[in-house]
Parts: structure tokens; sequence; C-alpha cells
């Protein structure tokens, strides 16, 4: 692999470029246009632009005319006068003639991209679902990270799905309450500027709980105006937002402050009095030497009361209301605070590097009870989950274009590490949010993943071939606070991951594609140095489950038939190993066996007039453990149908807003479908008018009042009055009809 690198970056230097002329796309203020789409018009060669703006178009000399196009913006045609040149684009009311399907591995982000200026997201929940198939649903009032669901995965907070903010890690390893928990709380979703999504296991750049998929998140460099927001609504609902350009008609230099402050009771019985404070700032420079600098600072905590699940069953006896509680002592503190600095400095024509190094600490404490009074028939079950946390990360990627007579080839080189490190992760029995009864689980977590990566694109005209291989090395620390004796519990494990994709692009309106690698999801710490009193075949064995692999394929289509329709299809299969699950909540290890899933995806974007755009998002999923005998194989809320749909006006006389339907179909709750968690479909509808330099909108959410459980889950629990316990639905109601306006100002 060395020898054929060497060689690769040694043709590079004497490869001929003749008729190769280089430039640079911009928008007004001077911000560069990535994948902008650039066309010869003469020669009919094409080329894409990168991070920087930049790109390089073969068959290309001064005097030739190319036409520049991009998401956002007139196309435009200009004489190609010298090398160089630099390209303005302006601004434009966004159309779907202006999609270019483009030949990469995550070519699918066009659709988020589509998504997000049709139809933009106003809280943080919300940003998640833009990833096509993918639903959340909240059961702690508020504060608590989303649970998740996607291609047939229950994926709780966030344990098969690598999520990041800017190049930072949300997913928190070896959490207090579940495995890769992902709080998104602490973005402010004025400030996405990107929504980067890939489904399956394909990706070299993606690592830990990259096996359904991952989400990236980009923020905005630079924003036009600077905007207060207010909003308010039923149920005590309050939110402000402001967004401040510090930096107004400053040359290569733009920073921006945004702040978010949200009051919410919900509709329960027991208030929520949930809070919660965003603060975020940004600065991003472009060095004389065309690199480019940023930082980012963001802080946000909250504070809530929780409802908590309540029982089918006292539901069905009118003993309390859907909206009711058995016990509403349960809620939770939670914080962080982020520092993220990025660089991506141009090394020459052909090479660039880009970086970012990361610091957060994150404070988690979270009261719940699950079962009421089935374990303690006395004080009850509430349980506390604490956790103090400090991460710190690198990740550094080196990219190299090279050509070798009519190939073109893209390598990248990557590295980097994460350490987390928390002090009194706890589980306790509680009372009242107020007395410890029992410690059942108390110590420090040290873990390290120190990883690198190798990506290759060759392209063979129209066919481009992906080889990549992944490397991650992990290091599991846990010192036990609860025993007599102080020692350092200690296990590591080395993981190859191995991508190989085939990318097939007709032209810019049709690509085929054929995706397969191998991923995984690191396990509980607290389970992987668990090896007391094990046999050695034992031990052979949870070794293989300290990072259960899974193994993935996709074939699918994403094409444009005609220049206002775009239309993706796939066909996908993904096995997980077998894995050992630390339930945080009861401090226990539970076997998850090997699992198969398979399914089909459709989406299609149609956009019916110049202001009018229709979505609309298919999902089917086969999903079954494979060692289970027939008929108590099912997984537990995998989800085998979700549909999405909306209709959204953009910009029509000062008009804006949308029609959105989500459905999600009945699901089994437990392995033999005995007890089934019930669908749901709810409507959403807003609109909005603007006038100047204000907007005045109106959004109401479930304008059917449809009754839904938004989360919900089989579970034994025994109330207080009750001798037997009883297993069945518990749920967490989802929102009945609700209205909210808001009012925003720019200057």
């Amino acid at each position: 692999m060395k020898i054929f690198l060497i060689l690769c970056f040694s043709l590079s230097l004497f490869s001929g470029y003749s008729q190769i002329q280089k430039g640079i796309v911009k928008d007004a203020s001077g911000i560069s246009i990535e994948n902008g789409y650039i066309v010869n018009k003469n020669s009919q060669s094409h080329s894409h632009s990168n991070e920087f703006g930049s790109f390089s178009i073969d068959k290309t000399n001064p005097g030739d005319i190319l036409e520049i196009s991009a998401l956002g913006f007139k196309k435009a045609n200009f004489t190609l006068k010298n090398d160089n040149a630099v390209f303005v684009l302006e601004k434009d009311i966004y159309s779907l003639d202006q999609v270019v399907i483009q030949p990469k591995l995550n070519a699918m982000n066009v659709i988020s991209k589509i998504d997000l200026l049709t139809a933009p997201v106003n809280s943080s929940q919300e940003v998640l679902r833009k990833v096509p198939g993918l639903f959340i649903g909240q059961h702690a009032g508020g504060g608590k990270a989303e649970q998740i669901f996607l291609r047939g995965f229950d994926i709780d907070h966030g344990t098969d799905l690598n999520i990041s903010v800017d190049g930072m890690p949300v997913n928190m390893v070896s959490h207090a309450h579940g495995q890769g928990y992902a709080d998104l709380h602490f973005v402010i979703p004025e400030t996405i500027e990107k929504i980067d999504f890939g489904k399956g296991t394909y990706y070299a750049n993606k690592g830990d709980f990259a096996t359904a998929g991952y989400v990236a998140f980009q923020t905005k460099e630079a924003v036009d105006k600077s905007i207060i927001s207010v909003e308010m609504g039923q149920f005590n609902t309050f939110r402000t937002v402001g967004i401040f350009n510090l930096l107004e008609n400053k040359k290569n230099q733009n920073a921006y402050f945004a702040t978010e402050y949200v009051l919410i009771d919900g509709p329960f019985d027991s208030p929520q009095n949930f809070k919660r404070i965003n603060l975020f700032g940004k600065y991003t420079s472009v060095l004389t030497d065309k690199s480019k600098f940023s930082i980012i600072v963001s802080r946000f905590s909250s504070k809530w009361d929780a409802s908590g699940q309540i029982p089918q069953r006292l539901i069905d006896n009118g003993t309390i209301s859907r909206f009711g509680s058995v016990d509403d002592t349960e809620g939770g503190i939670t914080s962080r605070t982020n520092f993220n600095i990025a660089h991506i400095k141009p090394i020459d024509e052909n090479t660039f590097i880009k970086s970012n190094v990361f610091y957060s600490n994150y404070q988690f404490e979270l009261y719940s009870n699950f079962t009421f009074f089935l374990d303690d028939p006395i004080n009850g079950d509430q349980i506390r989950q604490k956790e103090n946390r400090n991460i710190y990360g690198l990740n550094t990627e080196i990219n190299k274009k090279v050509k070798f007579n009519e190939t073109n080839a893209l390598f990248q080189l990557g590295f980097g590490f994460r350490a987390d490190e928390t002090t009194d992760t706890e589980l306790s029995h509680t009372l009242n949010r107020s007395t410890t009864l029992d410690r059942m689980k108390l110590g420090d977590i040290d873990q390290t993943n120190i990883f690198s990566y190798l990506n290759a694109e060759l392209e063979f005209g129209k066919l481009k071939i992906n080889p990549a291989i992944r490397m991650d090395y992990f290091k599991f620390n846990y010192q036990d606070k609860l025993v007599a004796t102080y020692k350092t519990q200690t296990e590591n494990k080395v993981k190859f991951s191995p991508k190989l994709n085939f990318i097939y692009s007709q032209n810019a309106n049709f690509q085929l594609y054929l995706k397969s690698g191998l991923g995984f999801h690191s396990n509980d710490t607290r389970v992987v140095v668990d090896n007391v009193g094990k046999d050695p075949r034992a031990l052979l064995e949870q070794a293989k489950q300290i990072l259960p692999t899974a193994i993935g394929t996709d074939f699918g289509t994403i094409f444009k038939p005609f220049r206002r329709l775009v239309v993706n299809t796939a066909l996908w299969y993904l096995q997980l190993q077998e894995e050992l699950v630390y339930v945080g909540d009861a401090a226990t290890v539970e076997i998850s066996g090997r699992t198969k899933r398979m399914g089909i995806d459709f989406g299609l974007r149609y956009q019916l007039s110049d202001y009018l755009f229709l979505d609309t998002d298919l999902n089917y999923t086969y999903a079954r453990s494979i060692d289970a005998p027939e008929g108590k194989n099912y997984i537990p809320l995998a989800p085998d149908f979700t549909a999405t749909a909306g209709l959204n006006s953009s910009q029509y006389k000062g008009f804006s807003g949308g029609f959105h339907y989500r459905y999600l179909k009945a699901r089994p709750a437990n392995e033999n479908n005995s007890i089934v968690a019930k669908g749901y479909m709810v409507s959403d509808l807003n609109i909005n008018y603007e006038y100047k330099k204000g907007t005045i909108g109106i959004t109401a959410e479930n304008i059917f009042n449809t009754k839904w459980n938004e989360t919900q889950f089989a579970t034994e629990s025994r109330l207080k009055n009750e001798s037997q316990s009883v297993e069945e639905i518990h749920f967490t109601p989802g929102i009945p009809f609700f209205l909210k306006a808001k009012v925003t100002y720019r200057f």
C-alpha cells in the first residue's frame, strides 16, 4: 500500500496538465461556493468546486465559455480570460433546475440541501428529521436526547448513528444513560448551513457508531443580516433567538454570535418547567495563503421536570389522563461547553489539508422511574444517572488529486484521536430526587480511540471506484469506586474496516451506485473490562463483542428524469454481529444476538412551480434476529414502514410555508410480537409572511389533534397498590394540537 501511494504521488509530479485551467467560485460577499458545477460550453468538459470554491477543468483554454451553476445561485456564463480567475455568482430563488447530481459517495446530500432550503427547521429536535427515513421521539420532558429510529434500528439515543457538528463528535461513549448518547440540543437550528448524511457502513472517515449511518452538521460561516426572533404559543411556550453579525463589511473575515432561550411547560398535567439557554459564537478568516481558519465557542444548559412513561392500563381504567403521570419527580439537568478550532490549508493546486481540534466539558444528571414499585415496593424505583465528562480530540485529513493520462484520482489520508474522561459516572437508586438509597454503579471511565484511514477515488470515464480502509485502536479503562481495593480494569482492541464502492455517472442527471463496507460501534467500557470469573473461551467470545461488526451493502440510483424532478431509490442489506449491551438504567448486561436488516428506500423531490415544492420519502425494512426461532425473532421497536411527505411554498409574494406529515407503522414491542407499539400519522402546518425587514409566522403542530404515542416500550412494572407486576406498553404521549406564533426582525 505504501509503495502504491508513493508511486501515485510521484506520478502526479510528472503528469501532463496541458489545457487545464483553474478558477475559484464565490458569492457576492466573498464566501467560497462548494459543489459548484462548471461546464466548458466548447469542449463539454466539466468540473466541481471544492471546499475552497476552487476547481480545475481540462480541455479548456482562455477564451472558452464556462457555464457555472450552484444550488441557490443564478446560473451564469463567463468568458475565461486567464488562469486562477475568480467567478462570482448571484444568489437566486431556489430551483430544482440548479440541482446537479455529483459523482460522489455522498451525493444524496443534495436531498438534505433541498429540504433545508424549502422547509427550514426551527428546533434542534427537527434537524435530524431532515435525514430521509429518520424518525425521533422524546420521552423525558424535552431535555433528554431524542430516541432515534433509522433503517430498522431502534438506535436508542445514538448507538448506531454517528453524529457530529463542525467535525466535533456529538455521541458520548460509555455514557451514564446509554451507549452513543447524542444530545444535539446545543445546536441553534438557525445557524445550520449544511446537513451531510449517509446511510450504511461505507464511509472511511466515519468510525464509531456509523452502522446505520452518519449525520454531520455544518454551521454557517457568516450571516447576511442580524436577526431577532420571538415565538410564543400554547403550553406556556416561549422561545427567542438572536443572531448578530459582528464584522459587517470586513473583507476575508466573518464573525457572528447567536443565542437561544426556550421555556415550555408542555401539555402534561404536571408542568415540564423546561428551560434551556444556548450561546454560540463563530469567527472565520481567510488568510493570505488562501487557507481558512475558524474558531467556534458554544455553551448550552437545560433543566426540566418530566412525567415519564405511563402504563396503558391506567389510561384504560381512567385513573389518569394521557398526559398524567405515576411519578412526576423525574427530570434532569444537563450542560455542554464546546471549543472547536478548524483550519483548511491549500498546499498546492491539487493538495489541501484540513484539521480540527476540539474540547468539550459535559455535565449530566437524569432522574427516571420506568418500573414504579417493581423492585422497591416501599420507596419506588427512581434512579439517578450522573456524569462529569471531558472530551478531547483531533481530526486531520490530507486530500491529494493526481492524474494518470486520462484517469483522475483523489486520495484522502486521515488521522485523529478522541479521548473521553469521566469522573463519578453513577447509577443510584434514589427517592424524590434528593435521597440516595443505594449506589448501584460508580466509577471513572477513561476511553481513547486513535484512528487512521485511507480513501481512494479512481475515475475511469463515467465509472468511479472507491476502495478504502480504516483502522481504529481503542483503549478502555475503568476504575470501580464501589470496590474496596483500587484497581484499574483495562482492555484494548484494534479494528480494521474495509470499504469498496462503485459509482456510475451517466451524466449530471443520473447516478447508479453499489456500496459495500464493514463498520462497527463500540461497546460500553464497563462491559468491555468485565473479565472477572470468565473462562478463556468466554473471554475470546467477548473480545469479538468489544467492537461488534456491521456488514452492509447498498444498490441504488439518484436521477433527474425531468429538470424539476429528483428521484432516489435504494435496495440495502445490513447484518450486525452479536454484542453485549450495557443497560444503563439497571447496571446489567444483556446479550444481543446477531441481527439482519434489509429494505427499500424511495424518495422524490418535485418542483410544481417556481414557488411550490413537493417531497416524499418511503422506507420499508425487514428486521429480524438471526439466531432466534421463527416467531420469536422480532427486533423490538424496529420500524418496518415509515413515510413522510410535504408540500412547501417558498417566497411567493412574501408568503412561504408548508404542510408536512410523518407516518410510522405499528411495530413489535417485544421479540414474539405479543405486545405491539401503536403506529401514528401526525401532520403539521406553517405559514409565514415577509414584509420589508420583518416576518410573521404561525405554526400548527398535529393539526388534526391525533392521539399518538411519541415513544413506547414493552415494560414490566408494578404500581403501589398492585400485588403482581404487569408487562405492557408504557408510553410518552405525543403533543396534541399545538399553536404558536413567531415574529422575526432583520437588521
